[in-house]
């Protein structure tokens, strides 16, 4: 009975310790991280599940390529056997005369015999040279294809954090416009206690202000659920609260030559270097495929030591094996490869066909970056100029909210006008907001494309 209230209490504790261990662990804190977009695409390329795939795949061919020569090392087999003929072999008797001994059987034995064997061959054809640049070619387009992966990977966190950066800007000008809301409700309050306005002025206040908590509620969640989209694209757990800096360049136009962007796109891009890739691998394959209609040296040679009746005899002398081998080198022609309607002619073809369509979409595809990068820089001229009308307005809108909140304070105007400036405020500071982060995002997309450094535009460093 004591044993049991003992193992009862043990119970009871360790119930205990584990209910405040969950009980913890549920109200624990989510981890914050301070950052910038340098940080956050550190953390992207060390963490970030595709791109470690890419970086098994890549290993995959280094070693594939380094070790290229392997098949120049001969196949070698070793082999025991133990024979028992199922029949025991019969001798030849000679009759002899007596003087001679008389009748005598030559030839018999066991029925079981043993032998090793050993055999070596290799096969030389010029295809097994071409295959080796095959292999370090497809380990180069292995490395193209990684780093566009990466390229990929930066551009679209840069991106994303200005947009989650453009997330946090816009609430932070939606908790001004509460700010301001709050302090018209007290100038509608004053107002209406002094006999200035109507009561209902002072309750259109207080809704306009009450209207805009579900707007900041909704903003505020959209912004969380980014976070947490952000946070897996950068192997973090999905509660990761960041703490964003906040970029303090200014948006000035950086002046480019149109003509060196497209030539530095065209010859540079990753998608373009990696099709490149593809059509050198596509032709060296061709040229194997080619060069395995050749004749093909082969080389071999075999060993085999044979000991008839090996229970009676002694296994460590020498005279007692039977021994035999060869040595061939052969040189050896696939004459039906030769048809032009053979099998190894028609991959031939195919593989002609597959160049011809790889060279046309490497020119699709350079035109299409072409156009690509025009588009972009033209879409940059084009912010820099709405962002400095938006300058403009945001300016304009700010004295007219200023000099209207001056009227509604005196009495002189009523409170939608006070609200309608202060919307048109609001909406000009966002318009620009995101006339910003579009530039920003525009010379991030513009690096991309014409395969410069991530910075080289948009960290305002010289090309």
């Amino acid at each position: 009975m004591i044993q049991n209230n003992c193992y009862i209490g043990i119970v009871k504790k360790l119930s205990v310790f584990i209910l405040i261990f969950i009980c913890m662990n549920l109200h624990a804190q989510p981890v914050t991280i301070t950052l910038n977009p340098d940080e956050a695409v550190e953390i992207a390329l060390r963490n970030n599940l595709n791109l470690e795939s890419s970086r098994t795949s890549l290993e995959t061919r280094k070693r594939a390529s380094e070790m290229s020569w392997n098949q120049f090392i001969p196949s070698v087999t070793v082999a025991g056997t133990m024979i028992r003929q199922n029949e025991e072999p019969q001798g030849m008797t000679i009759d002899l005369p007596p003087m001679l001994g008389g009748p005598v059987t030559i030839g018999g034995g066991s029925q079981w015999n043993i032998a090793g064997t050993i055999q070596a061959s290799l096969n030389i054809s010029l295809a097994m040279f071409e295959n080796m640049n095959r292999l370090r070619l497809d380990y180069e387009a292995g490395l193209l294809s990684y780093e566009r992966a990466k390229a990929q990977l930066e551009r679209d966190v840069r991106k994303a954090y200005h947009s989650m950066l453009m997330l946090q800007e816009n609430i932070a000008l939606l908790h001004s416009s509460v700010e301001n809301a709050d302090r018209q409700v007290a100038m509608a309050q004053a107002n209406y206690n002094a006999g200035l306005v109507p009561e209902l002025t002072f309750l259109q206040a207080r809704v306009a202000r009450e209207n805009m908590r579900p707007v900041i509620d909704q903003a505020e969640n959209g912004l969380k659920l980014y976070m947490a989209q952000f946070a897996m694209f950068l192997g973090l757990d999905y509660d990761t609260v960041f703490e964003l800096d906040q970029i303090t360049d200014s948006f000035d136009f950086i002046p480019v030559d149109v003509a060196q962007m497209v030539s530095q796109a065209a010859a540079r891009k990753p998608e373009i270097l990696e099709l490149r890739q593809t059509i050198l691998l596509l032709e060296s394959a061709r040229k194997m495929q080619v060069e395995a209609l050749y004749p093909t040296l082969s080389l071999s040679w075999s060993h085999t030591s044979a000991l008839m009746d090996p229970w009676n005899r002694s296994w460590f002398e020498y005279d007692n094996w039977v021994r035999s081998g060869s040595l061939t080198i052969s040189l050896g022609l696939r004459l039906h490869s030769l048809f032009p309607f053979s099998t190894d002619n028609q991959s031939i073809k195919n593989l002609d066909d597959q160049l011809r369509t790889a060279t046309i979409g490497l020119a699709q595809l350079i035109h299409g970056t072409e156009i690509e990068v025009y588009n972009i820089i033209l879409s940059l001229e084009r912010t820099r100029t709405n962002a400095q009308a938006l300058q403009q307005t945001v300016n304009l809108a700010e004295q007219a909210y200023s000099l209207t909140e001056q009227a509604y304070r005196a009495g002189l105007q009523d409170y939608y006008q006070v609200q309608n400036a202060e919307q048109s405020l609001r909406q000009a500071r966002v318009q620009l907001l995101e006339q910003q982060f579009n530039f920003l995002n525009g010379l991030i997309d513009l690096e991309y494309a014409t395969g410069v450094p991530f910075g080289t535009l948009s960290g305002r460093r010289e090309l």
